[in-house]
């Protein structure tokens, strides 16, 4: 019963607030600032286990931390000079997207390894999928088969592809090649994301968005390699396995 309420928990948190809040968000801000502000969400679990689960951080770490913030704050910065103050709101939105998923993947953390993985997101999947269909249903019901068809194939599109594939191939990759390269590989989105964003939306690429995911990237990529490092066995271990 406990694990039953802790995965409903997990979907609502992770799955159906984040996305709400990252979609209320990206009303604001262009989509090259709301996937680096995501980005952000290694250093933000960092954070909440130092402040609640009284885990130490180290000199790199807070290193890689002030340059990950640093960098956002260079985007952020531009984006704001350009696009006017109702970034501030879109930015505070989407940063509350990325804390709310830092917590389902610290608790997750806690349960994946008596559920299992697939399973974990299978259920906390269908968990959000209620409070998803729930709200819908409260605020308007009407809004569910009134939309023009091109909202149902494009809905169809993000679930199948953009949401359900990537999550499948992230567990693919984790139970090939480890979670430290999983999550180094996964720094090309960011990248990706921008200069989609430019190809399909035409939002325009700066040097000072160049610069400050660049620097985003860099305090990143140090908490990923202090993490790959750290599960990796040590030589002595190795040799008498």
């Amino acid at each position: 019963m406990r694990d039953i309420l802790s995965i409903i928990f997990l979907g609502f948190v992770g799955y159906y607030l984040s996305s709400y809040l990252d979609f209320l968000g990206l009303q604001y801000i262009t989509v090259g600032l709301e996937r680096i502000i995501l980005y952000l969400n290694p250093t933000i679990v960092l954070l909440i286990s130092m402040l609640f689960l009284k885990k130490k951080i180290q000199p790199q770490q807070w290193l890689a931390l002030l340059l990950a913030y640093a960098g956002v704050i260079i985007v952020f910065s531009h984006d704001l000079h350009t696009m006017g103050p109702s970034i501030a709101w879109g930015g505070m939105l989407v940063f509350l997207s990325a804390i709310s998923y830092a917590v389902y993947l610290i608790f997750a953390g806690e349960i994946v390894g008596r559920v299992g993985s697939i399973r974990l997101v299978a259920y906390a999947s269908a968990s959000s999928t209620f409070f998803s269909t729930a709200q819908a249903l409260i605020l308007n019901p009407s809004h569910l088969w009134t939309q023009v068809p091109e909202v149902y194939q494009l809905s169809l599109f993000n679930a199948l592809f953009c949401t359900f594939m990537p999550m499948l191939m992230v567990m693919i990759a984790v139970n090939r090649i480890g979670s430290g390269l999983t999550a180094q590989a996964g720094m090309l989105g960011p990248i990706a994301t921008i200069f989609l964003g430019w190809f399909f939306l035409g939002e325009k690429i700066t040097i000072i968005q160049i610069i400050g995911m660049a620097v985003v990237l860099c305090g990143v990529a140090i908490l990923a390699t202090m993490q790959t490092e750290k599960n990796q066995p040590r030589p002595e271990l190795a040799e008498a396995e």
